[in-house]
């Protein structure tokens, strides 16, 4: 299937690894220039280099979003080579804390890098494409959304936020030709979720090695008809799919990519 991005320009945020990094790739190699977008120039780099040795288009832009002005040096060096078509709005973090540890410093932080950060890369590239009559955002979200686990409560209310704040958009951007749309992973094996795993495995005994510990995190974990994690670029085909002329008719939707996850069982 051809999802006709090319001559489309899209900025996928928190992009130098990880889902961002599968996203990237796969925008690049349906046809679209990338803006690359990382903190860490190297591995950012590293990205774009390796898109462009596929032979797609990609450059690069570092800055952290959860700065104002830094924010919008991004998005003005994004479009130094003409209008974002595309925004993904990936970049997030998360620390594996508890209730009590989780103090509201730890919850204003969080917010503001997993929430207010979108808000600033929407606020200052979409009003471009409500006026050019086209335009896809993206926001990746995730199942804790609304099945939370009794930790790290502050990442879990962010990305309930993040999903109400795509649908509430999509209302704003009605009879534009722009949709907002969400893709809601579930335990996707990146790089964090195989430490965070790692990390818990044993005390909850589901063995010492990964080879032991992955098909009991699973069944205790993310109990789902496949049965398994996910895969950063089944990710990344979820947006693709949304980015393309096929999902015009898609706006304010949640699509879920977790495997048809039974149930929430921390």
């Amino acid at each position: 299937m051809d999802l006709n991005l090319n001559g489309r320009r899209a900025l996928v945020t928190g992009s130098s690894a990880g889902l961002g990094e599968a996203t990237a790739k796969l925008l690049a190699a349906e046809g679209a220039a990338v803006v690359v977008h990382g903190r860490d120039k190297d591995r950012t780099e590293k990205v774009a280099q390796d898109i462009r040795n596929a032979g797609g288009t990609a450059t690069t832009v570092l800055g952290d979003l959860a700065d104002d002005e830094a924010a919008a040096q991004v998005a003005r060096a994004a479009t130094a080579d003409g209008p974002i078509d595309i925004l993904v709005n990936n970049a997030g973090f998360y620390r594996h804390l508890s209730w009590a540890e989780a103090a509201p410093d730890e919850w204003r932080d969080t917010y503001n890098v997993n929430v207010v950060s979108g808000v600033r890369m929407i606020q200052h590239l979409v009003p471009a494409m409500r006026e050019r009559g086209w335009g896809r955002v993206i926001t990746i979200g995730g199942g804790l959304a609304s099945q939370p686990m009794n930790t790290h409560p502050q990442y879990n209310a962010t990305l309930a936020a993040r999903h109400n704040l795509a649908v509430s958009l999509a209302r704003d951007l009605k009879g534009t030709g722009v949709t907002s749309n969400v893709v809601s992973p579930g335990a996707i094996l990146v790089e964090a979720t195989k430490d965070l795993v790692t990390e818990i495995g044993p005390a909850r005994g589901w063995g010492n090695t990964w080879e032991e510990i992955q098909p009991n995190a699973v069944n205790a974990l993310i109990p789902n008809d496949q049965e398994r994690f996910g895969d950063p670029d089944e990710i990344a085909g979820a947006v693709a799919y949304l980015c393309s002329d096929y999902a015009q008719y898609i706006s304010g939707a949640t699509i879920r990519v977790d495997g048809g996850l039974i149930r929430s069982a921390f």
